[in-house]
């Protein structure tokens, strides 16, 4: 039996992905409290390259606007956007489950825990100085239940297979869920605190959130990308994978923990945003074809363009008082799972 090569990216697509992130970097830049012209806005970005100067139009407090307050946000929001899409792109793939996303593998519950834990210990006062902040320790909790999963899906034997993980995922997410709820219980103070990091926020304090997730994000960026070729065989199944010189678990458990390194820097730096590791493939499934060479680098664009557009929404939406921004991906991606359900016989995954 021979099988079809999947499509390649097409250079229009990627030009398409291009296009529509700096499109919804300078709509995000332009508006907010302090409305900005789209036009100067381009033109002050293009100031950002080396040896160029040209003049936008903006006064010295707007470019100050615009470069030390907004552009910063901006820049996380399309870094956590990419990271969330890629890496629902890759477990849809290794699993070879179209309802995956980034939290299945319990990194929601295990950054979730470790935020709770420093916001409680810091709101008792039991610990003055805590030797990490509620960004590493979400980072701590989400790698930790990674980690978790990882051994407990080895429990029933050295086979890891994807339905194994997948309720191994569901177990430690439980488990996990619990001894946040037992936390929050016994320190009813922090519940406000911990439910506004948890449904997700982008807000930042200059470029420091930035450079803090960047390393990561580049290293899971280039270990998925290079893999994009073994996704569109691992599609075929593992033995027919195997039979086309694919080791199909070596694959996938380098995408698993690549795609789970990626997730966790992202949630640690803007709490739970949750859909985006869903919608995003999906729709770029329907539009550009299954195929994993294409499919993954379009998700790396078109996620950041989403979240970036979602954070307008949560800033700009709700007048003086902005909407956390894991509401709007939720207003947005609860109908979009009756697309997937009713399309999911028909689009390959």
């Amino acid at each position: 039996m021979s099988l079809r090569r999947p499509a390649g990216l097409r250079p229009a697509w990627l030009a398409a992905g291009v296009l529509t992130l700096l499109c919804a970097m300078v709509l995000a830049l332009a508006f907010g409290s302090v409305r900005l012209p789209p036009g100067g806005v381009a033109v002050e970005m293009l100031n950002l390259l080396p040896g160029v100067r040209l003049d936008s139009g903006l006064t010295d407090r707007e470019v100050a606007i615009l470069t030390q307050l907004r552009l910063p946000r901006v820049v996380l929001g399309a870094l956590v956007g990419s990271m969330l899409a890629l890496a629902g792109a890759a477990y849809q793939g290794a699993f070879r489950n179209p309802l995956a996303d980034p939290h299945l593998l319990g990194v929601a519950a295990g950054a979730g825990l470790g935020v709770t834990a420093v916001i409680v210990l810091r709101a008792t006062g039991e610990v003055t100085e805590l030797p990490i902040g509620a960004p590493m320790a979400a980072f701590v909790g989400a790698v930790g239940a990674v980690a978790l999963t990882w051994l407990l899906g080895a429990a029933g034997g050295r086979d890891r297979s994807p339905a194994t993980l997948i309720l191994a995922g569901v177990a430690v997410s439980a488990f996990l869920s619990a001894a946040q709820t037992y936390l929050l219980q016994r320190n009813v103070e922090s519940v406000r605190e911990v439910f506004s990091w948890t449904l997700g926020r982008l807000s930042t304090a200059g470029w420091h959130e930035v450079r803090v997730i960047l390393p990561y994000v580049l290293v899971t960026a280039v270990i998925v990308l290079t893999q994009r070729r073994e996704l569109d065989v691992l599609t075929v199944g593992d033995a027919e994978a195997t039979s086309l010189g694919l080791h199909p678990q070596r694959s996938r458990y380098l995408l698993i923990i690549a795609a789970s390194l990626g997730t966790a820097a992202a949630v640690s730096a803007s709490g739970l945003i949750g859909f985006v590791g869903i919608i995003v493939p999906h729709t770029l499934r329907l539009m550009a074809g299954p195929s994993y060479r294409a499919l993954l680098p379009l998700s790396l664009l078109f996620g950041a363009a989403f979240l970036v557009l979602a954070d307008l929404v949560a800033r700009t939406a709700g007048g003086d008082a902005e909407i956390p921004i894991g509401v709007v991906t939720a207003f947005l991606g609860a109908p979009f799972f009756v697309l997937v359900l009713r399309t999911n016989r028909a689009v390959p995954s």
